[in-house]
């Protein structure tokens, strides 16, 4: 599944957009795949040219999971906001069908902590999209590459590099074998015990997606789907967002204090069946440049390793 080397980063500067001229589509919502559309934050768009669009986002003042405090929102309502955008992205502009089935290979993401404040209203995030590769396959797969810098009132919010892939249904069944049947989802186990929610960031059980497995630094991740943000609708595997906050809540697990992921460098080596446990091991690496803590996670499925992060972390009392 890895796509390769990413690119180097992008640097674009944040639009300066001060005029009303965004162009809003009726079918925005549509594209994002969410069967509830309140669940959506893209909210306009502007085509500035085939490759590059800045996509409009709207966070709430809060959110029932992606906000786990009332200070700030879950970095991973930036990282769903990029998801979101890209999908917009590949369903107009770049014309892939919308039964087409998106995949992660590598997401190199981060996000300012600051941005994650919450506010007493929505908040406007405007996302510049810009695919430096778009390869189209001979039997209508499409793999890309995307970078994607985030802004607040004109200030740097965060930035993603996404190399990702996208199947039409005939490709994507013989990929996935017995397993694209969407049935698997009916199956899934019940959820397993929770982790103790403050352990991992959350004040509420109902978020935790780890249990304990009585190992230090090991964890069994916990798939409740019953829950209608992570699972939205029937999945054939456990979705990417799923698998980015579990990294997150291993992170946090694993710091003796508080602290806010702030940067992933994701590597997804196979998809997440339901019918198995998925157990993730955490690793403390060596700081970045800032010396904040950075903490290695890699997950097993049937002894073999499914996806692995480096997360990033910001102690709250520097955030």
């Amino acid at each position: 599944m890895p796509y390769g080397t990413a690119e180097a980063p992008c640097t674009v500067e944040a639009p300066s957009i001060t005029s009303p001229q965004v162009r809003t589509d009726i079918g925005l919502k549509e594209c994002v795949g969410k069967r509830d559309l309140s669940e959506v934050f893209v909210v306009d768009c502007l085509y500035l040219r085939d490759s590059e669009q800045v996509i409009t986002v709207e966070w709430p003042g809060a959110h029932d999971f992606y906000t786990p405090t009332p200070q700030a929102h879950s970095p991973l309502l930036f990282t769903e906001s990029v998801r979101q955008a890209l999908a917009v992205s590949c369903h107009t502009a770049h014309g892939i069908p919308r039964n087409y089935h998106f995949g992660w290979e590598h997401l190199n993401l981060e996000v300012v902590a600051e941005a994650l404040r919450t506010t007493q209203r929505p908040t406007t995030v405007r996302l510049r999209v810009i695919h430096s590769a778009v390869e189209r396959r001979r039997m209508g797969s499409v793999r890309l590459v995307a970078h994607v810098q985030g802004s607040v009132d004109g200030v740097y919010a965060g930035s993603a590099e996404v190399c990702y892939s996208a199947h039409p249904s005939s490709i994507y069944s013989r990929i996935r074998g017995p397993y694209a049947d969407r049935a698997v989802f009916l199956r899934a186990a019940p959820p397993t015990p929770p982790v103790s929610p403050e352990r991992v960031g959350r004040t509420n059980a109902r978020d935790v997606v780890l249990s304990p497995t009585g190992e230090a630094g090991r964890w069994q991740m916990r798939v409740d789907t019953g829950h209608t943000v992570l699972y939205d609708h029937p999945h054939d595997h456990i979705p990417g967002m799923v698998l980015l906050e579990a990294a997150s809540q291993a992170a946090q697990a694993s710091l003796d204090a508080p602290a806010t992921p702030v940067a992933f460098d994701t590597t997804f080596d196979g998809y997440v069946e339901f019918d198995a446990p998925c157990l993730l091991t955490t690793t403390p690496v060596g700081p970045d440049l800032q010396s904040r803590p950075r903490v290695r996670i890699d997950a097993q499925q049937r002894e073999r390793r499914v996806f692995s992060a480096t997360v990033t972390l910001a102690p709250h009392a520097a955030c």
